[in-house]
């Protein structure tokens, strides 16, 4: 299982280009709020809601006192007013996010968010301890090698520059740096990540993508590496 993390940006590239497909079809169907909602909605299916439910469990896990009581929670199937407020607010912003999505850099963005959050999710596997014994989480942070996760990064940075050039590299930074600090702060906070704090990190890290694409689209950074050359010429 370690050895798949190499692969997982990939994946990430897979699901958001069946996302842009889906997007560029609906759009001619129906107005970009409910676009943007059934995005969303096939995400979910995608994935299973499986990083959704870590994020919850991981608001939930806010509330414990103590590392033993924080872990405790989250093992907790019940869902608690942090996990009610933090999925609210994570739909209404990624629902958002996706219906602000300008053209053209709407595409690029979409291929990329997935693939981003997933590097993310490797970065932080491979850099955190993992805070139990055994769980579904501990096979990949124990089979986690240098060479997977340089292929994920080699893969989520050469797919960042591609498909947005100047702004890809930002992003791909921005990332990088962002999951490094939640699984910094979460790792203090648990003594170390779990198979919930990784979905946690995906989650957070794909809204900020989605979000952050449409200042980066204003200031004219979005652009594909081949149109950013053919530009310098």
């Amino acid at each position: 299982m370690g050895a798949s993390l190499a692969y997982f940006p990939l994946v990430g590239l897979l699901i958001g280009g069946a996302l842009a497909g889906l997007d560029a079809g609906l759009a001619r169907l129906w107005p970009g709020p409910l676009t943007g909602a059934l995005l969303l909605a096939v995400l979910l299916v995608l994935t299973g809601a499986m990083h959704v439910e870590g994020f919850l469990d991981t608001c939930d896990s806010f509330g414990g006192a103590t590392k033993e009581r924080r872990l405790e929670i989250m093992r907790d199937h019940a869902v608690g007013a942090f996990a009610v407020a933090g999925g609210v607010a994570l739909v209404l912003l990624k629902w958002t996010a996706l219906f602000s999505l300008p053209l053209p850099e709407r595409l690029p963005a979409l291929v990329l968010f997935p693939a981003l959050s997933r590097w993310a999710m490797v970065l932080v596997v491979r850099a955190f301890p993992y805070a139990r014994p055994q769980g579904l989480g501990a096979a990949f942070h124990d089979g986690a090698t240098s060479l997977a996760v340089l292929i994920a990064g080699a893969i989520a940075l050469v797919g960042s520059l591609a498909l947005a050039g100047v702004a890809g590299l930002v992003l791909f930074v921005s990332a990088s740096l962002l999951a490094w600090l939640l699984g910094r702060w979460m790792s203090r906070l648990l003594g170390g990540l779990t198979g919930d704090a990784y979905g946690a990190v995906n989650e957070v890290v794909e809204v900020f993508v989605l979000v952050a694409v449409v200042p980066l689209a204003s200031a004219g950074l979005v652009s594909s590496l081949p149109q950013a050359l053919r530009a310098l010429s």
